[in-house]
């Protein structure tokens, strides 16, 4: 009797084997690794921006709309508990995603702004945290794809015969995944040259004349020789 269950069970695991189950397996294992890197850097990423804004703000604190923007987007995403879980849920997922979409747009307003500020730009503080904040935005960029193609290929073998059939008896379902339409868009991180000179703030820019169209320089004939 011993014998013929343990002869069922090797059999059992290589039918499992044969139709997918291990494949499953790794592959849940390698989302669930990738998704908790992923929400490690967003983390990361929030956690700067509370300085990064009182930084700004001391040197331009009349920019309160862009300032109150980033700040209203880190508290969306902050009203969004990024657990194990959530990769199970499209629409929270979704809503996670759209956070972070909004979080990632008003930071890149942000250094926008900052480069109308040269005493800004000169700041140690805020040229570090910067400098921290890029390269938060790369291991994101990284992060995200590591997780894409860890999704993708578990959503394929969940789809796929015969381990379709394998994942709908052991209960394994697709997993939520980052759109990549603008996936190029959002691996370049928001970048700004804080070495060129820029206008200052307040400063006016060089009148045209009327008509709107700037004279164009003439020409000067070269001599006959």
């Amino acid at each position: 009797m011993r014998r013929l269950l343990t002869v069922l069970s090797l059999f059992a695991a290589a039918l499992l084997g044969g139709c997918g189950y291990n494949t499953l397996q790794v592959t849940d294992e390698t989302i669930k690794s990738t998704w908790s890197e992923v929400i490690n850097q967003y983390q990361r990423r929030a956690d700067l921006v509370p300085n990064l804004v009182a930084t700004v703000k001391g040197f331009a604190e009349q920019e309160q709309a862009i300032l109150l923007g980033v700040t209203n987007a880190r508290a969306r995403v902050g009203s969004i508990q990024a657990t194990p879980e959530l990769v199970n849920d499209p629409a929270a997922f979704a809503r996670f995603q759209a956070a972070q979409g909004e979080l990632s747009s008003a930071l890149s307003r942000l250094l926008v702004v900052a480069e109308n500020y040269p005493q800004l730009k000169s700041d140690q503080n805020f040229r570090e945290l910067q400098a921290q904040l890029e390269g938060t935005e790369n291991r994101i960029a990284v992060a995200r794809k590591r997780y894409i193609d860890a999704v993708q290929a578990y959503n394929v073998t969940v789809r796929s015969f015969p381990s379709n059939i394998t994942a709908l008896v052991m209960g394994y379902k697709t997993k939520a995944n980052f759109t990549v339409e603008n996936e190029a868009a959002i691996a370049r991180p928001p970048t700004v040259d804080f070495g060129r000179p820029t206008t200052p703030a307040g400063a006016p820019s060089a009148p045209l004349p009327p008509g709107g169209i700037a004279p164009t320089p003439p020409t000067v004939p070269t001599p006959a020789r």
